[in-house]
């Protein structure tokens, strides 16, 4: 049942981006007086399952599940009807109109599928906001992985800036590094210090062509203590909120090399070095039990913000949006058509 479901959703999908791409040629055709023969939902080979006419415009809806179709005098489209071109012109065809009418009958589809990205993208900011995950909040930084370790990066950096643009949205820190026909510089904190990363235009062209992005970085989870459960925790004197910066010998780990360490100790004693209101407290002896745990649960720290909006301030929001999305499309087509970049051997067909 999903997935007839998933179906019938692609399909209606498909045939609403279809129908307010011919309303678009529809709309700029009657505005320039130019005949419309057909406005059809799906399409109708040998017959349709529904039509009625209006002035010259046949309306209909078609059998067909694939889209529609907007027939136009005077002009070759999807129903291929060249005995028309034999006729004499009649003025009101489109083959009659000058040249800068005719260009706006055929762009005016694209526009209303933009004009369509725009509302989406306003009427998406107004009811949910814009939700994302800031930089900001990102204290104990990220871990990258092998091809970002050789390209510099070390576990603990957090990004700064790329190309002397300052990062907030971490969801674009990965789009903004590959989509480009050049090297990229990289400034990252490590330390509490800037570092500054050139990285050149080869390493990012093998990061792609062997797929080494995936999982290029994840954010580090620090071992914040969340409750106490054990009462030699408690006797130690572990509280809510401590991190855990040290067990023994290991400084400054994230929270899975720290129960990696844990799981090595199981049924010994270790030290523990917590930070509790920006003090180090230090030698806090802990049992570990035969399961590798000290009697404590662990919080995440992390947490999505959201940008709520207004009605009309969701309007310059959506516009914003639309223009970032088309202009990184725009972005990733150059690059495809730039032979040094090697994007083309990345396409593949629908299927």
């Amino acid at each position: 049942m999903d997935i007839l479901i998933k179906i019938a959703q692609l399909f209606l999908c498909f045939t609403i981006l279809v129908g307010i791409h011919e309303l678009g040629h529809f709309l700029m055709a009657r505005a320039f007086k130019i005949r419309v023969e057909k406005f059809y939902i799906f399409f109708d080979p040998w017959f349709s399952l529904f039509k009625f006419k209006r002035g010259d415009t046949e309306y209909g809806l078609g059998w067909l599940p694939l889209g529609g179709y907007v027939k136009i005098a005077g002009m070759i489209d999807e129903s291929m009807d060249k005995e028309q071109m034999k006729q004499p012109v009649k003025p009101d065809e489109f083959r009659a109109k000058p040249a800068w009418q005719r260009l706006l009958v055929m762009v005016a589809g694209v526009m209303m599928n933009v004009l369509l990205a725009i509302v989406i993208y306003c009427a998406v900011c107004y009811t949910w906001g814009d939700s994302y995950f800031s930089n900001q909040d990102a204290k104990w930084g990220y871990n990258f992985n092998p091809t970002a370790h050789e390209m510099g990066f070390r576990d603990g950096d957090r990004f700064v800036s790329i190309d002397g643009e300052e990062i907030d949205n971490v969801m674009r820190v990965q789009n903004d590094l590959l989509i480009t026909d050049g090297g990229r510089r990289v400034v990252v904190e490590r330390g509490g210090e800037p570092v500054t990363l050139d990285i050149p235009f080869e390493s990012l062209l093998r990061m792609r062509q062997e797929k080494a992005y995936e999982d290029l970085f994840t954010l580090r989870l620090p071992f914040i203590v969340d409750s106490v459960s054990y009462t030699s925790a408690v006797e130690a004197g572990l509280e809510s909120g401590d991190e855990v910066v040290a067990i023994d010998d290991l400084r400054d780990a994230d929270y899975p090399r720290y129960r990696d360490y844990l799981q090595k100790h199981k049924n010994d004693k270790v030290l523990l070095t917590v930070r509790r209101d920006g003090a180090l407290i230090d030698s806090l002896a802990l049992p570990v039990d035969a399961e590798g745990r000290i009697g404590v649960t662990v919080t995440n720290p992390y947490s999505l913000r959201t940008q709520y909006y207004t009605f009309w301030e969701s309007i310059p929001a959506g516009i914003h949006k639309a223009g970032k999305t088309i202009s990184s499309y725009w972005d990733q087509l150059k690059l495809i058509v730039q032979p040094k970049t090697k994007m083309y051997e990345e396409l593949g067909g629908f299927v």
